[in-house]
């Protein structure tokens, strides 16, 4: 088993800056999730801890060897890729020995490894199977499979789940999540689905432009994101964000709303002397009542029953936002409403960089 450090690591492709220097550490045994959007980094910096792409600056140590300059197959990782990488003519059986028998492991050994790895995985009556034979979560889980016999000091996974419909998407996400806990081994695990981040990880990267935005659990970057990228990105739906003026205890809207100023946040408003900000709230934390109550009027655009909540589309100060409420809340498109937005619930972000106001 091992940890991770990144220290000051850079990777360039031609004049190209993909990420201009990072530090992270990940530690032994840990579940760590490298989020962002696509471009961000994220897989290219999974595949510089495989040893698939050279690093152009800084140092990377897995454990306490310094491994810029050891290759791939020396550094004790297992990689699960998207597109599973089996071999068609081999069983299921030959596709998760056949890196043991290249190494020269003992057959007993090699037969004992497998068929643990098929135990925990629940792939145990496909072990005779071709890969063709198989759907598609039965495919990533011998691809795991694969991975689990060589007991590496560290798992990758770029992006597994990307193939898999949302049904199996579900239970091969549980399924690695269980793995993490009876393996207790480093986990690397690369999505753009932050729903995936939010339910596996230990602790998310929240990556844009090669540069790390967050470090932190899933309940941190979730309740107190570091910058506007972030709360923006983790969430589904996105947080909705209006742009205030700042009048001492009071947040005025485009409309002339008037918010009172959360109580935590009054010092540090006094303290930035900001005169402008942009208030973010989650949709679950919106108020929606009936026309003509106390609030900003508004006028629902798209209703949108999802069975365990509702949530409803409007256009208010400019932009289109989105609330979320209990099933029983009876609306249709074109309904009347009034929007109330609690001030212990408002996130505040710096008008000129969207830096979290804390």
């Amino acid at each position: 088993m091992a940890a991770i450090h990144m220290k000051q690591l850079v990777k360039r492709y031609g004049d190209t800056v993909v990420i201009p220097s990072l530090d992270l550490e990940i530690r032994d045994q840990e579940f760590m999730v490298f989020v962002g959007p696509s471009g961000c980094g994220k897989s290219t910096l999974l595949r510089i801890v495989a040893g698939l792409e050279p690093i152009d600056g800084g140092e990377l140590y897995i454990g306490e060897e310094c491994v810029n300059d050891v290759p791939p197959a020396k550094r004790d990782i297992a990689m699960v890729f998207q597109d599973y990488a089996l071999y068609p003519h081999m069983s299921v059986y030959d596709n998760m020995a056949f890196g043991l028998e290249m190494r020269g492991t003992a057959r007993a050994e090699i037969d004992r490894r497998v068929k643990r790895a098929a135990d925990l995985l629940h792939i145990e009556p496909y072990l005779k199977r071709k890969p063709g034979a198989l759907s598609g979560g039965q495919r990533q889980r011998v691809a795991m499979g694969r991975a689990m016999v060589r007991n590496p000091q560290v798992f990758l996974f770029d992006e597994p789940l990307s193939n898999l419909d949302a049904k199996l998407r579900t239970e091969v996400r549980t399924e690695i999540k269980a793995l993490s806990q009876e393996l207790k081994t480093t986990m690397i695990f690369v999505t753009h689905d932050q729903v995936e981040a939010m339910t596996m990880a230990d602790r998310i990267v929240v990556l844009n432009k090669g540069v790390i935005q967050q470090v932190g659990t899933p309940d941190q970057v979730y309740r107190e994101p570091a910058n506007q990228f972030v709360a923006s990105f983790i969430g589904s739906p996105t947080m909705n964000f209006f742009d205030v003026a700042v009048e001492r205890d009071t947040l005025r809207l485009k409309t002339g709303a008037a918010l009172p100023v959360p109580p935590r946040l009054l010092q540090v408003l006094a303290r930035d002397g900001a005169r402008t900000a942009v208030a973010g709230i989650r949709p679950e934390h919106l108020q929606i009542g009936p026309s003509g109550g106390a609030g900003i009027g508004i006028t629902l655009s798209v209703v949108e029953p999802l069975g365990s909540d509702t949530l409803l589309y409007f256009n208010c100060e400019g932009g289109r936002h989105v609330a979320r409420v209990p099933p029983d809340f009876k609306a249709r498109a074109g309904d009347s409403a009034t929007l109330q937005l609690p001030g212990e619930k408002i996130h505040l972000f710096r008008s000129s960089d969207g830096t979290a106001l804390r």
